[in-house]
């Protein structure tokens, strides 16, 4: 479950990353609970720390749980090993014979205001190289619900904005590459609709649409699709109540500090020492010769 892999998580961070992201990858591949792992890996716990080994192990996780994902939907797909500039995914179809490539987005349920850069659309365009298409994964819900830079983005470089609840609906049915479903037809979304919409449009939500095509597609009623995603909603509520039981206990335990614990917590917060540190190195490292 969810809740193991986390626990795992906790574990491996004290080990050399390369292994622990291997040990990783091997878990997500054999989990039997996979459903759930995927049902969840869009939400990054608030037990997590910002920038620790725990997140870059959760994001490595989060790979391995897309490229599975992609296998159970009838592709070729594996974690893409380098770190930095690429992708996450490399998926490739046997029987259409394209490759594709795919980035892997969760998010904290705490992140207040998103933007463009946070979807690295550009980016993940100059990463696909030969490969014909690339591919988004992000939660639906955390897609701006208005009008967004990222839409006109999408069209523009043809990045397919897809989500895991896609990939969950999509799995849950048995759906599979085939010769009547060819997965690469919503990958290539962006190049479809770019000659659907008017200049002035392209900044507006097309989610709708885009989920249209994909129910059309594969022959399914669009009122199916969002009931689930109505449904899903409550899934989401129940995450909340996890991640707001944790910060309350913090700040209950805030609440208990003594006077010195909670002076010690705030300077060690505010990283004063450090900062006349990086003062007294900056007046020592001015020279002029």
């Amino acid at each position: 479950m969810f809740k193991d892999l986390i626990d795992l998580i906790n574990v491996l961070s004290r080990r050399d990353f390369a292994n622990a992201s291997n040990d990783l990858i091997e878990y997500v591949n054999n989990a039997k609970d996979f459903a759930d792992i995927l049902e969840q890996i869009g939400t990054i716990p608030e037990s997590i720390k910002h920038d620790s080994t725990e997140e870059k192990l959760f994001a490595k996780a989060s790979d391995a749980v897309l490229a599975r994902a992609f296998r159970e939907l009838g592709l070729k797909a594996t974690v893409i090993k380098e770190r930095g500039d690429s992708a996450d995914v490399a998926i490739e179809s046997s029987l259409y014979g394209y490759a594709a490539v795919a980035d892997a987005k969760a998010f904290r349920m705490s992140r207040t205001a998103k933007n463009q850069k946070d979807f690295k659309i550009a980016a993940l365009s100059s990463w696909k190289q030969d490969a014909d298409y690339a591919i988004l994964c992000a939660p639906y819900f955390q897609y701006p619900r208005f009008q967004s830079q990222i839409y006109s983005q999408s069209i523009d470089y043809n990045v397919c904005l897809f989500s895991w609840e896609h990939l969950i609906f999509m799995i849950s049915k048995g759906i599979k590459e085939s010769l009547k479903v060819k997965l690469s037809d919503f990958w290539n979304f962006g190049e479809i609709y770019s000659h659907r919409v008017l200049a002035f449009e392209r900044k507006k939500y097309f989610m709708d649409k885009f989920n249209e095509s994909i129910t059309n597609a594969l022959q399914i009623d669009k009122n199916i699709f969002a009931d689930f995603l109505k449904s899903y909603i409550n899934k989401i509520s129940e995450r909340s109540v996890v991640e707001k039981t944790y910060w309350k206990e913090v700040k209950s335990d805030i609440q208990n500090y003594s006077k010195e614990k909670a002076i010690k917590e705030l300077l060690k917060a505010m990283k004063i020492d450090e900062k006349i540190f990086q003062i007294d190195a900056y007046v020592e490292g001015a020279r002029y010769d």
